[in-house]
């Protein structure tokens, strides 16, 4: 099983194989279309991430001493971005996800090539898969 920051390093690599931030686009959009739907049942309002400019949706289930995360948008580029933060985050221990730092954002530049209300959006969907981390810490 890799960690946090082997993960994050592997997306770091991905994202410096693009020339520009279009093709950047393109891979997250791409990443977002590989994301498995969550079924309508569990499209309810406590998984509403709020904050976020359009609407993303994200579940959580803990088994083993780790959580996993599935998550769902109704934008595409919003999508994509959850993925990332799924891919970093879900499969690890609650006390891994609630410290370790995201410091592949700033390193792929992430944050700064997104308007002001998606990256708004980033940070709450940040602060809803940390406080799940935090909600399972003492289970």
């Amino acid at each position: 099983m890799k960690s946090i920051n082997q993960i994050q390093d592997e997306i770091i690599e991905e994202f410096s194989m693009f020339e520009d931030w279009m093709e950047k686009y393109e891979y997250i959009i791409d990443l977002g279309k590989e994301l498995p739907l969550l079924h309508e049942e569990q499209k309810t309002d406590d998984r509403l991430i709020h904050g976020c400019q359009s609407r993303v949706w994200v579940n959580t289930e803990l088994s083993e001493s780790k959580l996993h995360f599935t998550a769902d948008s109704d934008a595409i580029i919003t999508k994509g971005i959850i993925s990332l933060l799924i891919r970093v985050l879900s499969n690890q221990t609650p006390q891994d996800i609630v410290t370790t730092e995201l410091y592949f954002i700033g390193k792929i530049g992430l944050q700064e090539h997104l308007s002001p209300t998606r990256a708004n959006g980033l940070v709450g969907m940040i602060n809803r898969l940390k406080s799940e981390g935090l909600k399972h810490l003492n289970l």
